[in-house]
Parts: structure tokens; C-alpha cells; sequence
């Protein structure tokens, strides 16, 4: 995949992007351009390299409308070319193996440091706060680039964490191992985002210790 001269920078991404909660209505994202904004979004780093995200893309509109109680009647949920539900998975220890086998079988990897790290992996998820911390911290990864690769193709989202999580596993049937971390719309912006100001650096960075 080419940069062409029309995208923008990944610092231009960063500075233009602002959540919109008014969309254009009726504006559809091909689904080649969709899949080229998840398939960014999906090179994210993650712990171990188990790519704790799913992303559950809604276009449907009644499906959207169906969603709109849920997010507590947010318009941008039916107004939004997509929304799209941000996974975690709370059992990523599950991929370790599709993971690193093929290192394993390229030579790339002994087997006693494949058996190593799988066992300190497993070891690792027998805790159920750190499948659930791990999750939300590595799916939000994969959430922030989606937001940039977006804006990077001139499409506005917005983050979501107002919605009934319980209700949302219901209505699109999501299985337990994998916990709804947040929802984005993404679109075209009918109205520009509203404007907010930034804490300035020497305020938020703090050099050695406190």
C-alpha cells in the first residue's frame, strides 16, 4: 500500500484528529477503504504479539438503530457511516501458539524457548485481572490507530465509552471471551469537531521522578 500525496502524514493525522458527533448521513465507506483502515489499525503492538483486538463492524442501519439504546441514544451511533465495537480478549494466551510456531518451525526459535515462553504465558493468564487489564490495554492500542489511519483517508470517529456493556454482549452476540472495550463511529463529519484545548508539556511531563 502506496502513500499518495492526498493522504496525510502520521503527524498530521494526530493534530487534525478530533472526535465528531455529528456525521453526514448516508455516506458509505467502501468496504475496500474500511478494510485498509482495520488492517492499519491491526499492526498495533500488543504484549507477547497476541493481538488482543476484534473489531465487530456494524453498517447495517437497523442494526445501528438497534444499538442507539444501548449507547444511551448517542445520534452519532445512527448517524455514523459504521460502528465499530472494539474487542478485547480475555483469552489471548489461546493464540500463542499460532503465534510463535511458525518461528518455531522456520528454525527461528528452539524449542525450549518456544515451551518457555508459552509456559510463561499461560502462567501469566491463570491471573483473571491481568486477562482483563491485558485486554483493554492492548485493544486500545489497535483503537487509537484506527482513529489516525481514519482520519489519515478523511474520515472523522469518535471513542465511546458511554454504552451498556452487558446489553451490547446480548444484542450481537459477542462470546465470553471477548469483552467489549469501546465503541467508535466513524464517518464523514457533518459539522466540525468542537474545539479543546491541550494541557501545555511542562505540565504533563515529568523528567526523572516526582
Amino acid at each position: 500500500m502506496q502513500t499518495t500525496d492526498t493522504q496525510m502524514t502520521v503527524e498530521e493525522s494526530m493534530r487534525a484528529r478530533h472526535s465528531v458527533r455529528k456525521y453526514q448521513k448516508d455516506v458509505t465507506i467502501p468496504e475496500s477503504e474500511l478494510n485498509e483502515i482495520l488492517e492499519l489499525a491491526a499492526t498495533a503492538p500488543s504484549s507477547w504479539n497476541l493481538q488482543h483486538w476484534r473489531f465487530l463492524v456494524v453498517t447495517d442501519q437497523k442494526s445501528k438503530e438497534r444499538l442507539l439504546p444501548i449507547a444511551y441514544n448517542q445520534q452519532q451511533v445512527v448517524e455514523c457511516s459504521a460502528v465499530i465495537v472494539i474487542l478485547g480478549d480475555v483469552e489471548a494466551d489461546r493464540s500463542a501458539e499460532a503465534v510463535f510456531r511458525p518461528a518455531l518451525e522456520a528454525g527461528k526459535m528452539s524449542k525450549e524457548a518456544y515451551d518457555t515462553l508459552l509456559g510463561n504465558i499461560k502462567n501469566a493468564y491463570q491471573n483473571n485481572q491481568f486477562r482483563r487489564d491485558e485486554a483493554i490495554l492492548n485493544a486500545g492500542f489497535a483503537a487509537m490507530q484506527l482513529m489516525l489511519a481514519a482520519k489519515a483517508k478523511g474520515y472523522d470517529t469518535c471513542p465511546m465509552g458511554g454504552f451498556d456493556r452487558q446489553k451490547i454482549v446480548q444484542e450481537l452476540n459477542i462470546p465470553e471471551r471477548f469483552i467489549p472495550v469501546m465503541m467508535l463511529t466513524l464517518g464523514k463529519a457533518a459539522a466540525p469537531a468542537h474545539p479543546t484545548k491541550r494541557f501545555p508539556l511542562e505540565q504533563l511531563v515529568i523528567k526523572e521522578k516526582f
